[in-house]
C-alpha cells in the first residue's frame, strides 16, 4: 500500500493536492459517521420501518429536485472552473436555474404525489407526504451550493458542508423528538430543519466567496448561457440519476415489494458497504473541477497513472469493510440488523473498483463528456432493473445485493474501458 506521503505526490501531479483529497475523505468520514450515528438512534426509537422511511425520504425528493433542475448540481464544477468561469451573467443564469428547478420541483412532487403515496410510502400518512414536497425545495440549495464551493475551489467550505449535510440530523432529531413528535412526521420535519440550516450557511459562506473574487450574485441572467448551463446539466444529470438509482433503486423495488421493514435492515447493509465508496467520491469531484482548469491534454498521462494505486485502495477497503460488516452491524443497530451483513459483504465486492472508477469519472467531467459518463452509468442501470427484477421476488434481501454488486463492479469497469480509449493517444 502506499505512503500517504505517496498518495499525495502522485495526486498533486494530476493538480489535485494531496491534501484535498485527503480532507474531503475527512469530512465525507464525518458524514459517514453522523448518518451511521442518526440511522442508529432511528432503528432505536423506531425500527426497522422508521429506517426504512427515513432512507426513501433520503432518496425520492433529492431525486425529483435535481430532476427539475436539468442536474444543475453536477454542472457547477465545469462552469466554475471552465472556460466561462469569469463571466458577470454566470451567477444570476445559475440563481435563474436554481430557482426555477425549486419551483418545479416541488410542483411535480404534488404532482406525483398520489403515486408515491400508494405505491412507494403507504405506511405514511398524507401530512408527511406533504412535508416530503417542501423538502424537494429545501435539499436542492444544499446540493448546488456545496457544488459551487466545491467549483470555486473552496476545498475547506464544500468539506464543511459535506459534512454538516449529515450531522445536522443529530440535533435537530434532538431537538423535534423533544417536541414530542414521533414516526415518519419526525423524520421529515428533522430533514426539512437540518436542510434549511445548512442551506443557509451554505449559501452565505458562496455569497463571500464569489464576492471575494470580484463577482455578484445579482444581475441579469444570459439566456444562452443558460442554455449551455442545462446542457450540460441534462447530459451530465442523466448519469448522476442513472448513478443515484443504481445506488438507490432496489432500494425502491425492495420497498415496494417487501415494505419498509425488509427495506430498512437492506438500507443498513448498503449505506455500510458504502463506505467503500467514500475515496471515489472524493476523487472524483476534487479531481474534476481541476481537470477542467488544466485540461484533457494536461491531465490525460497523470490520470492513467493513479489508476494502479487507486485499483489497490479499493482492493484494501473493500476487505477492510466486509471483515467490520459481522461484528459491527447486530452489535450497533441490534439483533433485528444481523441480516444486514451478508448483504452488505457481497455490496462491497461489487465496490471493489469504485476508487478508480472515481477518478475515471471526473475525467470524464472535466473534459467537458458528462454525457460519455451518463451512457456508461446507463449500463449499469440496466444491469440493476433487470437483476432487481430478477432476483428480489426469489431472493429478497440477498437477491438485491447481487444485483447491485454486479451493476457497480460492471459500471466501474466500464468506465475504467473509457477512459483508456480516450487517453491512448494523449501525452
Amino acid at each position: 500500500m502506499l505512503t500517504s506521503s505517496a498518495a499525495t505526490l502522485r495526486l498533486r501531479r494530476l493538480g489535485v493536492p494531496g491534501r484535498a483529497v485527503v480532507a474531503n475523505i475527512s469530512a465525507r468520514l464525518v458524514a459517514v459517521v453522523a448518518l451511521g450515528i442518526g440511522t442508529i438512534v432511528v432503528a432505536r426509537t423506531g425500527g426497522a420501518a422508521d429506517v426504512g422511511v427515513l432512507a426513501l425520504l433520503r432518496v425520492l425528493p433529492g431525486l425529483v429536485g435535481v430532476l427539475a433542475a436539468c442536474g444543475l448540481p453536477g454542472a457547477m464544477g465545469y462552469f466554475l472552473a471552465g472556460p466561462q468561469r469569469a463571466e458577470s451573467a454566470l451567477w444570476p443564469t445559475i440563481l435563474v436555474v436554481l430557482g426555477a428547478g425549486m419551483a418545479v420541483g416541488v410542483a411535480a412532487w404534488f404532482v406525483l404525489m398520489p403515486v408515491i403515496h400508494h405505491v412507494i410510502m403507504p405506511t405514511t400518512t398524507t401530512l408527511v407526504m406533504v412535508l416530503a414536497g417542501v423538502s424537494v425545495g429545501t435539499q436542492l440549495p444544499v446540493a448546488v451550493g456545496k457544488a459551487s464551493l466545491q467549483g470555486l475551489d473552496d476545498q475547506h467550505g464544500a468539506n464543511i458542508v459535506t459534512g454538516a449535510e449529515e450531522a445536522a440530523f443529530l440535533p435537530a432529531f434532538a431537538l423535534v423528538y423533544l417536541l414530542g413528535l414521533r414516526g415518519p412526521l419526525l423524520l421529515v420535519v428533522v430533514l426539512v430543519v437540518a436542510d434549511v440550516v445548512v442551506a443557509t450557511g451554505a449559501w452565505v459562506r458562496l455569497g463571500r466567496q464569489v464576492h471575494r473574487r470580484g463577482m455578484r450574485l445579482g444581475g441579469r441572467p444570459d439566456r444562452e448561457l443558460g442554455r449551455q448551463i442545462l446542457s450540460f446539466g441534462i447530459r451530465g444529470q442523466v448519469g448522476g440519476v442513472v448513478g443515484l438509482l443504481n445506488l438507490r433503486l432496489d432500494f425502491l423495488i425492495l420497498g415496494a415489494l417487501a415494505g419498509p421493514g425488509p427495506l430498512g435492515v437492506y438500507a443498513v447493509a448498503s449505506k455500510f458497504a458504502e463506505l467503500v465508496k467514500v475515496p471515489a467520491l472524493a476523487v472524483t469531484w476534487v479531481s474534476y473541477p481541476r481537470i477542467a482548469r488544466r485540461g484533457p491534454l494536461s491531465s490525460a498521462r497523470a490520470v492513467r497513472h493513479q489508476l494502479p494505486w487507486l485499483l489497490g485502495l479499493g482492493i484494501i477497503g473493500a476487505v477492510a469493510v466486509a471483515v467490520a460488516a459481522g461484528p459491527l452491524l447486530p452489535a450497533l443497530y441490534g439483533r433485528e440488523f444481523a441480516e444486514s451483513v451478508l448483504p452488505a459483504v457481497v455490496i462491497v465486492v461489487g465496490l471493489a473498483a469504485s476508487p478508480a472508477g472515481g477518478l475515471a469519472s471526473g475525467y470524464l467531467l472535466g473534459t467537458s463528456r458528462p454525457g460519455t459518463n451518463s451512457v456508461v452509468q446507463g449500463v449499469g442501470l440496466v444491469l440493476t432493473l433487470g437483476l432487481d427484477i430478477l432476483l428480489i421476488p426469489s431472493f429478497g434481501i440477498l437477491g438485491a445485493a447481487v444485483a447491485s454488486a454486479i451493476a457497480y463492479l460492471v459500471t466501474d469497469l466500464s468506465l475504467l474501458f473509457v477512459l483508456q480509449r480516450l487517453t491512448r493517444g494523449l501525452r
